[in-house]
């Protein structure tokens, strides 16, 4: 076959090929057999084998393509992937709703009630119609690119399914009156131009779940979990041919991305539309009452699903409504997840251990005869204090029920008297440190305890594991494990001692040969250059958490100046408190802390610069934010605000210099009016940053 032939060929068995994928994973419908269509994927596959020019990245046959990677990248989220808080009962679903009532007293809420799949979230990134990114959430911010794992997903498209003038009329038959369809059409004939996120839930069905596990017992290995661990260890697969024999599915269910959508469930039929697949569980509820039949008629049907659940989710529908009231924490305040009530079992508690965290608190665990709860085996559970042994009456021996919801720690809810034998005994206080034998004691107002002794081994463990994680040094592979050996070997005494290991000093290590050395000194490395808020992070300097870490960062610039701070200049600083400076200087002024720093910088840690404007036109100012900017994130305006000298503030008062309205502005906008602050349009916000 000619190439021009062939050009086309491989087009039209492209359209049919995602066509039929279309008819399966969105519809739900098979017009053809598997055999026939594995049979025109096998004719694709040899014509672009013949002309491998020719192969696009949206071709079905780039399902599986590229070779293993080292290390997965990161991928910053245009907006933030959010958490949702937790509730177990219609009488907390009403509190919810009576939360909400008060923000937007005079607003008649709709729901829009969904399954909550027990999966991985991932945000998909279409750029120009093809898809560009599959990222896993990460900490909300920054994502892992699971991009080459992400595409060997059927129910995922390669590319986005451009409808048919039938598909749209549907279409608009589910959307509200204030759809706005002139945008969503623009986008459409524009060949989808520009970018299109969604989100949603990759996961594992039970079936798929049992098939790898009997190929587990064959190969005298041994078998997962649950299906959720499987689905999520899949898509952290290095090599993404292992991804693609998993078999995974996909659900959708947000659309990122403004094309005209006024509300929740529209944006369901948008990625149905577009050919990404959504669960057919769902519905428009009216009222609460609604939303608990929802509820009880999904747990009915649990059993019955392929798929794992946990839970439904419930959204307020209207998403003028939603962006009004919010995120608290990590939270958005119009969305809320109804769980099944919590597995319950009963155990043994053998002996109770007190470890040693960061800080120097020390907890309870309780050690327990091994019992499978929610899909997995749990040996241990936390006993969060003193007063809470006490307030179960707790002793070693005891029969107790143990609770596990979702994916929450197991915890003990309950001990049973009734089936004591007499030889149980009581859990004593300790007096020493568990590990170093130093004295302990209560702190003013706490009811943890915490071990005096600075030098504490449990503690520098906590410490380097600290500075190791994710949003300090982000040290690939150094897990708590590693870094016990590392100290028992006496190679690391702190976390400075990592910058000078060799793999020579790694490799005779258990568990560690050549390859696996030089891997974590290649990662060790590769964090040596770090900006300076994870830096100051990564110290585990107490009640300085990231938030705080960056204000430091941006007022000082520079390691020095921070050391040399007095107390007096630390609390001039917003957000920052008498304790909080106490602390910061009460650190820097330790010598055995400035020793620790020293060593950092002379093993080889590079502070990245921090780059502070001159002309700083909001030094001074307290400024806040409230609605929906448009040129740029909440954070990224934050963050601009803090370059330029601006203290960015959560809340309205007296002392604020001004407040910037975005779009639909919440409550802050009233009460900056109320008190006759300044209040300002984006527009002019932009002409005083630039």
């Amino acid at each position: 076959m000619e190439k021009q032939q062939a050009k086309q060929r491989i087009e039209k068995l492209r359209q049919e090929i995602n066509h039929h994928r279309y008819l399966y994973h969105v519809l739900d419908r098979q017009e053809i057999s598997d055999a026939a269509l594995d049979s025109l994927k096998h004719e694709l596959y040899e014509l672009e084998q013949q002309y491998p020019d020719l192969i696009t990245p949206d071709s079905p046959t780039q399902r599986v393509s590229g070779k293993p990677l080292d290390k997965f990248g990161k991928v910053t989220h245009g907006v933030r992937m959010l958490s949702l808080e937790d509730i177990f009962s219609f009488k907390e679903l009403e509190a919810w709703r009576d939360r909400i009532q008060k923000i937007l007293p005079s607003k008649k809420f709709q729901y829009f009630a969904e399954m909550k799949m027990d999966g991985l979230a991932i945000a998909l990134v279409y750029k120009d119609g093809v898809l560009a990114t599959g990222a896993t959430r990460g900490d909300g911010r920054i994502g892992e690119d699971v991009t080459q794992n992400i595409k060997t997903t059927e129910a995922i498209p390669l590319s986005l399914h451009s409808p048919t003038k039938t598909e749209l009329e549907k279409f608009y038959k589910n959307v509200n009156p204030g759809f706005d369809k002139k945008k969503f059409e623009k986008f459409i004939s524009s060949g989808f131009k520009g970018v299109f996120e969604a989100r949603g839930e990759a996961f594992m069905t039970k079936k798929v779940f049992e098939k790898i596990n009997k190929e587990q017992k064959k190969k005298n290995e041994p078998e997962f979990a649950n299906p959720r661990n499987v689905a999520a260890g899949s898509i952290r697969q290095l090599d993404p041919s292992i991804t693609a024999s998993r078999q995974l599915d996909f659900y959708g269910y947000d659309v990122i991305s403004d094309v005209g959508q006024t509300a929740h469930h529209e944006e369901h039929e948008i990625m149905r539309l577009f050919g990404i697949k959504i669960n057919p569980m769902y519905q428009l509820c009216r009222d609460l009452n609604e939303v608990q039949k929802f509820f009880e008629n999904v747990k009915k049907k649990r059993g019955k699903l392929d798929y794992w659940i946990d839970g439904i989710v419930i959204n307020v529908d209207d998403n003028e409504a939603a962006a009004k009231l919010g995120v608290v924490g990590k939270a958005p305040r119009g969305m809320i997840a109804y769980k099944f009530p919590a597995e319950q079992t009963t155990t043994i508690v053998n002996e109770v251990k007190w470890q040693v965290g960061r800080t120097g608190a020390i907890t309870p665990v309780a050690v327990m005869d091994p019992v499978s709860i929610a899909g997995t085996t749990v040996t241990h559970a936390t006993l969060h204090n003193y007063d809470e042994i006490k307030r179960l009456g707790l002793k070693i021996g005891d029969t107790v029920i143990l609770e596990k919801a979702g994916d929450i720690i197991p915890k003990v809810v309950e001990v049973l008297p009734k089936l004591r034998t007499g030889k149980e005994k009581a859990i004593k206080l300790p007096t020493k440190c568990p590990v170093c034998g130093g004295p302990v004691k209560k702190k003013p107002g706490e009811v943890a305890l915490y071990c005096t002794n600075k030098d504490c081994f449990a503690l520098e463990i906590k410490k380097i594991m600290h500075f190791a994680s994710k949003n300090a040094f982000d040290i690939e592979g150094l897990g708590g494990k590693i870094i016990e050996q590392l100290v028992n070997a006496g190679l690391i005494s702190n976390a400075a001692d990592l910058f000078r290991l060799t793999a020579g000093d790694v490799e005779p290590l258990e568990r560690f040969a050549e390859k696996s050395a030089e891997n974590l000194i290649e990662a060790i490395d590769e964090s040596k250059e770090v900006s300076f808020s994870r830096f100051i992070y990564g110290l585990g300097i107490r009640h300085v958490g990231e938030e705080t870490a960056v204000d430091l960062a941006n007022h000082f610039g520079s390691l020095q100046k921070l050391i040399n701070a007095e107390k007096e200049e630390l609390e001039s600083i917003p957000d920052i408190g008498q304790v909080v400076a106490a602390s910061i200087h009460e650190y820097f002024n330790d010598p055995k802390n400035q020793k620790f720093v020293q060593d950092l910088v002379k093993n080889g840690v590079k502070i990245e610069e921090v780059k502070k404007r001159t002309h700083q036109p909001l030094k001074g100012k307290t400024i806040v934010l409230t609605g929906s900017l448009e040129s740029m994130t909440r954070d990224d305006a934050k963050a601009k605000i803090r370059e330029l000298g601006g203290n960015a503030s959560s809340s309205v008062s007296k002392q604020t210099d001004f407040v910037v309205a975005g779009l639909d502005p919440g409550s802050k906008y009233d009460k900056a009016k109320k008190l006759g602050v300044r209040v300002i349009d984006e527009k002019e916000f932009l002409k005083i940053i630039k």
